[in-house]
This record gives C-alpha cells, structure tokens and sequence, in this order.
C-alpha cells in the first residue's frame, strides 16, 4: 500500500485522534494535529503544487527543520506524483545549490532558517527552481516566495487524482556526506512502503503506541522509524531540542512509549542521571517500554549503563543506510541483550552476506563487506551510473561496511571500509578501539581516526571528550590502553569536542583534515 494511501485510511479510521505532536520547550509551545488535519494539509499542498504546474517526476525540495508541517509537506509532495528532496538542515548554501541542480527541483519549500542561504545563491537556483514556498511565519517570507499557511487556505482538501504506483520513483535521498560528497539516493513507494511494515514489525508498534521523534526528519533514519506508527494510525511527539531534561518531559507528559535516540543524546542523559540534574522520580516514565539506538556504531558499555538505570526498558540496536531505505535491513532484536555489541541478524523481509575483495563469501568469523538484499534497497544513485553499478552488484546493495559473523549467527560491524587504518601492513578497525575507550569511566565521547606516518604508512590517533569536571590526561589513556595489542593502541591523544552530525555520525573527514600533522595536546 502506499503510504499516502496509509494516511488516507488513518484519516478515515481516526479521524479526531491526534497524529502529530510538536513540542518547543525552549519557545514554551504545544501544538497538535489530528489525522483528518493532517490528511488534508498534505491534500492541500499537493493541490496548489499541481495547479502551479508539479508534474509526476518532477522533483520538490523540502528545506526544513523538524516541525508540525514538516510530514504532511512531505506527503503533500508525494501526492502529485513528485519526487520529494528532503534536505540536511547543515547543507551550506553551495551544497544546497548543487542538491537542486542535481535534481532539478521545480519548487523549493523552505523554513525560516535557511532564507540567508538561499539568497545566497538564489540567482543560480532560478535556473531550476520556478516556485519558491516559505514554510514559516507570513511576515518573515521573503518577496519572492508565497508563504505555505496562505498557500493551503486556498485549496480544497480533497486528495488529488494522480495515478500512482508501487514502482513509481517517490523521493531523493542526499546522503550525509561523511566520507565525502553526497550521493543522490532515489527511493520508489515501495521502499518506503517496505520500511512500514519493517519498523513495525521489529518494534512490535500497535495503535497504543507513542513515538518520541528528536532525530531531523530529513534523515531517513527518523522519518522510517516513525512509518512503524503510521502503518497503524499511532501518535507521535515532534520534540524541538534535546536536552535531557526536555527529552524526560516530553515522554513523561506525552506518555510516550517508544524512544529513538542517537548515542551522543542518550550518554548526555546518562550523565545528567549521574550528576543529579535529573531525578527519574520527578518524571512518570512508567509507559516507556523500549529504547533504541542507530544511525552510527553503539558502544556496548553505553548499552549496560542504561539498562543498569533502566532495567524494564526493552533495548533494539538498528542498523541500515540511506540506500536501504533508513533502518532495519539488520537489527538486534529486543529479544538478544546477550548479544549487545552485535547489530544483530537480517531484518524483516532482509537477507545478507559477507564476501571478500571478490564478493566470494568469507569464511564465518572472518571480515570481510556486508552485503544486503531486501525491498528497501535503492533504485539507484541518480545521476550516477558508475557509482550505482559499484553499489547494487546482482541485486545486492554493498554497504562498505566491513563485518564479520559469529558462530550464532550475529552480525558484528567492524568499521568503515573508508576508515580503516592500515598501520605496518596491520588493519586496524577505528570502532573497535572507540568501543574499547568509551567504557572508560572518564571518557564522554572519542574518536579514533587514521594520521599519516613516513614509517607506519598511518598510526591510530584518539580524539578523546572527557566528561565534564573530570581530568583526564594522556598518561591515563595510555595506561588504560595497555589491555589492547601494542598495535591498536592510540600513538596520539587529543583532548577536543567529537563533532558528529545531525544523524549522530562521527565526522571522520573533518577530523583527519584537523589533526593531520598537529601535535598532541598534553593535559598537564
């Protein structure tokens, strides 16, 4: 089924309950909207971009952070027939051009936020772009936009009449660029319907359920998540911030029973735990039921930390790509805490293989590429015909991630296959040691990356975030290195903040750009 079609139903069976919440603690602001509301804003956009000329195939670029009108846009875009783009909210303004360029958007919605880039470079994106919507307040919309909340009153709700199919090409997925320029990733419906039952069927979501979404809904990751609820008709709270006292309110005032979180988000509440600055007795968290991470590699220490402060919450580690339609090809199941480490076995409707530099399958307990195959995998990389055919090998998506599987059947992420460190002929996987130092009791975040040397070819180097108020030095890291191999232990230590991106990925570019040929920083 598509999913607008999935929208049409919820609105026909719950009509007056509620769909979306959005919460902005740091405005004071709550806002809601029912399924029928919801339903026919998405019907609305979708009737004024057709009567400005959106074809089937044209494409629409969604420039937004999270918000109320953020999902019914999107499925007002899927309605005509269009490709929706959602984009990464950190795009810089040439990013952002070149996005519009490669897909040759016909309309462009925006949020507030982004009128400076977008003026920036606006005179190159007329080239393209003949519609321009803001999405925000009607006094701050720029003169040559019409404003979306205008746009909508104007139209009637009534869903259009365009003829859609499963296999019709829905939406373009920029990836998010952290081992180099981001790839175009074209989705069909049936990707996305995929995701639907995939999510769903992993977290066993039911009409009770309440979502918590903190992650952008550019991202796969987040929006795929949330399908789960939308397959049938379940709530979900949009939450604007992430600290940890916002993120304990909204679930204990929303009742919320489902919870995604990133790794950096889900240590912060972990910490604010240990310093007192949240007493779990202040919040009613008894409806909370599960919790679970993704987007980028979960340290196992992380994991046993929280089910210590949180023994009832079921627990899910997610693993998946942009080209597998979000989340899910692989997860751990709530059922396997006993292999936390482990991004678990092949998802819902998902099979998998690991193969060597030849794509011949590798022995069990050896590393070599991920493989995976199942109805999200990506039509293709738009645009890009070389890079698709190095990518979908006879229906198989290659991940670039380097695995390896154990004598009961789990999968175990190694790394990258961009980020290995190849020290004296050694590989040296970077997440191996990160899992390893973020059990340090001192350590906050790290970051092991790959820096040139004249003699080793490359040497691992740690770019450690201590906790705050906690001193740590090289010495300590050092000694606490002293359980690895000589081999796999850090020859630099940085003391520094971990950038990661939206998604909660490690920026390893920025990184090696930074710190190749800088000295150590000493604590002293």
């Amino acid at each position: 089924m598509l999913i607008t079609e999935i929208l049409a139903r919820n609105a026909r069976m719950y009509p007056r309950q509620t769909a979306l919440v959005e919460r902005d603690p740091a405005a004071g602001k709550r806002t809601e909207i029912t399924w029928e509301q919801f339903h026919q804003r998405a019907n609305r956009l979708s009737q004024a971009l057709l009567a400005r000329g959106i074809e089937k195939d044209d494409r629409v670029v969604q420039l937004m952070t999270n918000c109320l009108d953020w999902l019914p846009i999107y499925f007002g875009i899927l309605a005509t027939g269009a490709w929706a783009v959602p984009l990464n909210f950190r795009f810089t303004a040439e990013t952002i051009e070149r996005c519009v360029a490669t897909s040759k958007a016909k309309a462009l919605i925006f949020g507030p936020e982004f009128v400076r880039q977008i003026a920036a470079v606006k005179d190159r994106l007329d080239r393209y772009v003949g519609h321009y919507i803001f999405a925000g307040p009607e006094n701050l919309c720029p003169e040559y936009a019409e404003t979306y909340h205008r746009l909508i009153r104007a139209y009637h709700p009534e869903a259009p009449q365009v003829p859609l199919d499963l296999n019709d090409e829905a939406a373009l997925y920029f990836t998010s660029g952290t081992t180099g320029t981001p790839k175009a990733v074209l989705l069909t419906h049936r990707n996305l319907e995929s995701a639907c039952y995939v999510e769903n069927n992993h977290h066993r979501i039911t009409h009770a359920d309440n979502f918590l979404c903190i992650p952008p809904l550019y991202h796969t990751g987040a929006k795929m998540h949330w399908f789960g609820n939308l397959l049938v008709g379940a709530r979900a709270v949009i939450l604007k911030g992430i600290e940890p006292g916002w993120i304990m309110e909204a679930i204990s005032e929303e009742k919320v029973t489902i919870v995604w979180l990133l790794v950096p988000w889900a240590l912060d509440i972990l910490l604010a735990i240990e310093r007192g600055e949240l007493q779990l007795e202040n919040y009613q968290l008894d409806r909370w039921r599960l919790m679970h991470i993704g987007a980028q590699p979960v340290p196992p220490s992380l994991v046993r930390q929280w089910l210590k402060v949180f023994p009832t919450h079921g627990y899910d580690t997610n693993y998946g790509l942009t080209e597998a339609t979000g989340p899910g090809c692989i997860h751990l199941g709530m059922e396997n805490l006993h292999k936390v480490g482990s991004i678990g076995r092949p998802g819902f409707d998902w099979e998998y293989k690991i193969v060597d530099q030849n794509l011949a399958p590798v022995t069990k307990g050896q590393a070599g590429e991920l493989a995976v195959r199942g109805p999200g995998v990506m039509k293709e990389y738009y645009g890009n015909p070389e890079e698709t055919a190095r990518t979908l090998v006879d229906g198989w998506l290659m991940t670039g991630d380097i695995a390896r599987e154990d004598g009961d059947g789990f999968i175990w992420l190694v790394d990258r296959k961009k980020d290995i460190i190849i020290t004296g002929g050694e590989n040296i996987f970077p997440v191996e040691i990160e899992d390893f130092l973020q059990a340090h009791p001192a350590i906050q975040d790290v970051a092991v990356i790959g820096l040139p040397s004249l003699r080793l070819g490359e040497i691992p180097a740690a770019i450690v975030q201590p906790k705050p108020g906690r001193d740590l030095r090289k010495d300590d890291i050092m000694a606490f290195c002293k359980q690895l191999p000589r081999y796999k232990r850090p020859r630099k230590v940085f003391f520094d903040q971990v950038p990661r991106n939206p998604t909660g990925k490690i920026e390893k570019p920025l990184l090696r750009k930074k710190y190749s040929g800088r000295p150590e920083s000493f604590k002293s």
